[in-house]
């Protein structure tokens, strides 16, 4: 893509299987975070129910999904360390805050449970942070994108605090894919509880929510994509020339669209997971080779070869142990959600 041939090799691999995590987390702990944005924004006659089905649909797993990200640090820090030294030294200000708001959130998550569902002080903790985090996630990954961080630091020693540490990411087009990043993490919540649900009312609430979030997302796709021409011209190109994956994310948002409509839940919670993961390896590809673009490549920054092998036995081992440990405990606490009326 982006007239690059692509070639595979250790470095690849490794960078597919962080990606792959990445993919895992957005599905699930980002899934996590729409929650907690309903959660703000629950409202009417079922209010508190909306509350308690939030509670009860993300409390069996929500700690174990943080076990993805953690598995991207990793490999990031292993495999590629030039690049984590780049993006966590220019990056440090979003990154440290959105670390802050995962432990801030889980915290509240934890401390509300064992009270009511009505608002509390622990309860706005939990939404607030369950904003403000995806938010962040999505600045990072738009200042990453523009090229911003790279030129940031060449500027390192020489530049300015604000324009090395806070011009990258506090622009228009970070903060329109951090709104993009919360939009879609807020229509797979909404989806997703659809199907958890277990009466009309409560799935007819969050079927309006999933459909404005639909909403949402289409308004900032388009606000990200017109910023981007100017902002992250690769990225744009790139997005524009993946014309098959671009389809697929269509056909995948139309149809989850189209089955929120009708009432297909469960097919509606397939084709969302299926247009965010879409939309994901879009920006993946459209930026390949690249980790930092454009100034560290998947091979410039990767890590010496004995490091990559000794890391790709690690994670095939440690996959082995994760999916099953992962499939057991949904097995086991992640049945059917029953909210008391």
């Amino acid at each position: 893509m982006n007239g690059m041939a692509f070639t595979i090799g250790l470095p690849e691999v490794v960078a597919a299987v962080m990606a792959i995590a990445l993919n895992a987390y957005v599905l699930t702990g980002g899934a996590d975070f729409g929650g907690g944005v309903w959660d703000l924004f629950a409202s009417g006659p079922r209010r508190d129910r909306q509350r308690a089905l939030i509670a009860e649909s993300i409390a069996p797993i929500w700690e174990a999904n943080h076990v993805w990200l953690i598995v991207v640090i990793v490999v990031l820090f292993t495999g590629f360390p030039a690049a984590f030294a780049m993006l966590g030294t220019v990056l440090h200000i979003p990154l440290t805050i959105m670390l802050i708001g995962i432990v801030l959130r889980g915290s509240a998550f934890v401390f509300r449970s064992y009270g009511s569902h009505r608002r509390s002080r622990w309860g706005t903790a939990f939404a607030v942070a369950s904003i403000v985090t995806p938010l962040l996630l999505g600045i990072i990954v738009g200042a990453v994108a523009t090229g911003a961080v790279a030129e940031a630091a060449a500027e390192i020693g020489v530049g300015t605090f604000a324009g090395v540490f806070m011009g990258p990411w506090a622009a228009a087009f970070p903060v329109s894919i951090g709104l993009f990043a919360l939009a879609l993490f807020a229509f797979l919540a909404a989806t997703y509880l659809t199907v958890d649900a277990d009466e009309d009312g409560l799935r007819d609430d969050f079927r309006a929510r999933a459909l404005l979030a639909a909403v949402l997302v289409f308004a900032c796709a388009l606000a990200a994509l017109l910023l981007a021409r100017s902002a992250a011209p690769r990225l744009a190109m790139g997005v524009a020339g993946a014309l098959l994956i671009q389809a697929a994310t269509a056909l995948s948002a139309i149809t989850a669209i189209v089955a929120l409509w009708r009432r297909r839940f469960r097919v509606a919670r397939i084709a969302a997971a299926a247009q965010v993961s879409l939309i994901l390896w879009g920006w993946l590809l459209a930026q390949y080779p690249y980790i930092v673009p454009a100034a560290l490549s998947i091979r410039d920054a990767a890590a010496p070869p004995v490091t990559l092998r000794l890391l790709a036995v690690g994670l095939a081992a440690g996959a082995a142990v994760l999916v099953s440990s992962l499939r057991y405990l949904l097995r086991t606490f992640k049945g059917r959600v029953r909210v008391a009326p």
